[in-house]
């Protein structure tokens, strides 16, 4: 036991006597209004403190973790749901590459249908030249699928170009843009002539038209037959651009077939006409045979095969 010095006992008494009357008034006074011992409330009000910021502490640290807890649930929510959006892109894309593709070899065997009395093979693109100077691809039909070398390659939007080289299963074609290749042409309404030629870019040009001739932007080019290659009147362009020169018109022309999407085509076994004419062109007024040209204009030189 502790030993209290003599000289401070008397103030140690004194203090616990004054500390236990005043506890035994605290115990034995009661608050008026609510009628609850001063004791009580003494005791109350020391401990409310300590049990607020226990209260505060505990709410803070469950708080803090379930929002953490919550976080890393949502950040893992949100990687399933981009994986799943990820997903359903490639999906959707695949279905529309799809859907174009049905659509593309509808609208072949359409065209096939409709033309049943001249044979043709459809073919697939496989592969195209690696120099941007040749405008030539590659199909997956050959020699041993009855394909000749200067065969028609067409679509059933107009004219593509000609089979260039021919192998067992693959034949090389050559696109009708290309610098050394060139279609027998003319203007489907006035049945003017002029050979189309590929320029190495998107755009071809018609040769050899007189500055005296009628040629308007928008008007159609049809095959004329005369190169020994393609039928007559298949599309091959519609000018975009007529200008004056000498000693002939400058004619650009875009093709008619869609050269840069290219993914299935057909090859023509024989050099029978198809029925294409465009509506836009008169039936009874225009000759089925080339026009005279003037006395002044040259003859036209052989397009280039």
């Amino acid at each position: 036991m502790l030993a209290v010095p003599g000289r401070h006992r008397s103030l140690t008494l004194l203090a616990g006597v004054l500390v236990a009357q005043v506890l035994l008034l605290a115990v034995q006074i009661r608050r008026d209004t609510q009628h609850v011992r001063l004791i009580r409330v003494w005791t109350v009000g020391s401990v409310t403190p300590f049990e607020r910021a226990g209260t505060w502490s505990i709410t803070k640290v469950r708080d803090t973790w379930n929002g953490y807890i919550a976080l890393i649930h949502t950040h893992r929510d949100d990687l399933a749901m981009k994986a799943e959006m990820d997903r359903l892109k490639i999906l959707n894309a695949e279905l529309q590459s799809q859907s174009a593709e049905a659509q593309r070899l509808g609208a072949m065997l359409g065209f096939i249908n409709a033309h049943t009395e001249v044979p043709m093979v459809a073919a697939r693109v496989i592969a195209a030249n690696a120099d941007s100077a040749s405008h030539t691809f590659y199909i997956n039909r050959g020699e041993r699928e009855g394909i000749r070398r200067d065969m028609a390659v067409i679509t059933a939007d107009g004219v593509v170009g000609k089979v260039l080289y021919v192998y067992g299963h693959v034949s090389n074609v050559l696109e009708i843009t290309d610098r050394d290749s060139g279609v027998g042409a003319l203007l489907a309404e006035s049945r003017i002539q002029g050979p189309v030629g590929g320029t190495g870019d998107p755009l071809m040009v018609m040769k050899y038209v007189s500055n005296d001739d009628d040629v308007k932007v928008g008007q159609q080019i049809l095959t004329s037959g005369q190169d020994q290659i393609f039928p007559k009147d298949l599309p091959v362009g519609t000018i975009t651009e007529v200008k004056p020169g000498a000693p002939f018109k400058l004619i650009r022309v875009k093709p008619a077939a869609h050269l840069d999407q290219l993914e299935e085509v057909m090859v023509l076994l024989t050099r029978q006409e198809l029925n294409m004419k465009p509506s836009a062109a008169p039936a009874s007024t225009t000759p089925d045979v080339p026009s005279t040209a003037p006395a002044t204009r040259p003859a036209n030189p052989p397009a280039k095969r």
